[in-house]
């Protein structure tokens, strides 16, 4: 795309000159619409608003049937400036593209058909524009524009449109067609489109989430401000979702969301996090991963900052008191889990406490021995010393404690796993890869002498 044509503006489209007598002659526009338009452009948003009071729907015809009939992209182009101003005037407007008089019009299929062609401004405009537009219809189920038809000629839907606008949202995101316009256009049209429960099911079927995660991150500049608050309303709106809830659950989210409310002085981009907190919080392994990332010491000092948001308050309050019921319910069995389940292991206190291990031994039987699989996962595929060196002392007090553990170890072929790690180049992997190979072969009798 030629650089010209990606940084084109509206103010350099709405200079042109078009030659509308020229298509009156050519029959490509109507005699009655070449009035309008001479009525229409080139005037004032004053001189234009009592038009559209006025006769709004006859305009919004015209508009659509030249996008339809007419292929100059310098033409096009122009048009959807028009329309654009149109709505940026006056967003409410969107509701005449759905005016009964336009029932019989496919007020959807030109915006849909360009967003794949032609110039990035194109594009830009026609996914802006469709976003408003369906957004405004009649949400009542019924086809087209919102209103019963009885026209036989096949019209698009409101759920063509919402499919359409996802896949190019996301094909955006993902590989952007213009290098700074793409990925915040995507974002602002998703933050408006998200409060539909059916654009977050193609959303997530579309495998958006995963999308909008690295683009949680701190930001600096007002332009990237916008986009950080636009990609947490996104967030936010998901949040209500269950499938969608999954997908952040086992994508970096959290932690980002976290490191962004540790630094952000935006009471709009902290008011929509702490709200995601809020929603989260009694989710699957929420609450727990809350507590382990340090979210209550947070909590505690974004309470002490001087918010003017009521709503941001109350979140907070409301944040603080589950973070404590979610400290209060999980017991040390609960933290263990998550702790292997996220594969972050760490030398925290209950790995050698003799009483965790006596108190939880059973409980490691829960899910066909589910935590020990997983433990012996980590041995395998984990790069980090540290998990390995505790995975290893981890499976060695299980060998211990529990009656049935060298069976049970050497059952799920743990042996051959920590064999390899002997040899490993970490001197703290190495030591615990011994003692667990010893408590092995020793049994439980004999492995209580091995001093750690």
């Amino acid at each position: 795309m030629p650089i010209d044509q990606a940084e084109l503006n509206s103010d350099q489209v709405l200079r042109r000159d078009i030659p509308w007598e020229t298509y009156m002659t050519t029959k490509l526009i109507t005699g009655t619409a070449l009035q309008l338009l001479r009525r229409y452009d080139k005037k004032t948003e004053n001189e234009r608003a009592p038009l559209l009071e006025n006769d709004g729907p006859s305009y919004i015809r015209v508009f659509i049937s030249i996008l339809r009939d007419i292929q100059k992209e310098d033409t096009v182009e122009y048009v959807l400036a028009l329309i654009d101003e149109m709505l940026t005037a006056k967003p409410n407007r969107a509701k005449l593209f759905h005016d009964k008089s336009l029932a019989d019009e496919d007020i959807y299929e030109p915006f849909l058909r360009l967003l794949w062609k032609g110039s990035w401004f194109i594009q830009e405009k026609s996914s802006k524009i469709l976003t408003v537009v369906v957004s405004a219809r009649n949400k009542n189920g019924l086809t087209a524009n919102g209103q019963a038809m009885e026209s036989k000629k096949k019209i698009t839907t409101s759920d063509d449109v919402l499919k359409g606008l996802v896949e190019w949202l996301c094909i955006q995101l993902k590989k952007p067609s213009h290098p700074n316009r793409s990925i915040p256009t995507s974002v602002t049209c998703l933050a408006a489109l998200l409060k539909e429960p059916v654009v977050r099911s193609s959303f997530v079927q579309a495998d958006g989430v995963k999308l909008l995660v690295p683009l949680i991150s701190p930001a600096s500049t007002q332009q990237s401000i916008q986009l950080l608050y636009e990609t947490c309303l996104c967030v936010w709106l998901l949040s209500y979702y269950e499938p969608a809830v999954e997908y952040l659950a086992t994508s970096r989210a959290l932690p980002r969301l976290l490191e962004v409310v540790k630094g952000s002085t935006k009471e709009k981009v902290v008011r929509l996090i702490v709200l995601t907190f809020k929603n989260l919080l009694t989710k699957g392994t929420f609450g727990a991963q809350m507590v382990d990332l340090g979210l209550p010491q947070i909590v505690q000092s974004l309470k002490a900052q001087a918010w003017s948001d009521e709503d941001l308050l109350d979140a907070l309050n409301h944040l603080e008191d589950g973070l404590k019921d979610n400290i209060k319910k999980l017991s040390s069995f609960d933290k263990y889990k998550q702790e292997v389940l996220l594969g972050h292991l760490d030398w925290s206190p209950m790995h050698k406490d003799p009483n965790f291990w006596r108190d939880n031994i059973t409980s490691f039987e829960e899910n066909d021995f589910q935590t020990l699989r997983v433990l012996l996962t980590i041995l395998e595929t984990s790069s980090d010393p540290r998990a390995l060196a505790v995975a290893c002392f981890d499976l060695s007090q299980f060998i211990q404690y529990h009656p049935a553990g060298r069976v049970i170890v050497t059952d799920l072929k743990a042996k051959e796993r920590v064999m390899k790690l002997m040899n490993h180049e970490n001197a703290e992997v190495t030591k615990n890869a011994l003692l667990c190979i010893q408590r092995l072969f020793l049994g439980a009798k004999y492995a209580s002498f091995l001093q750690v």
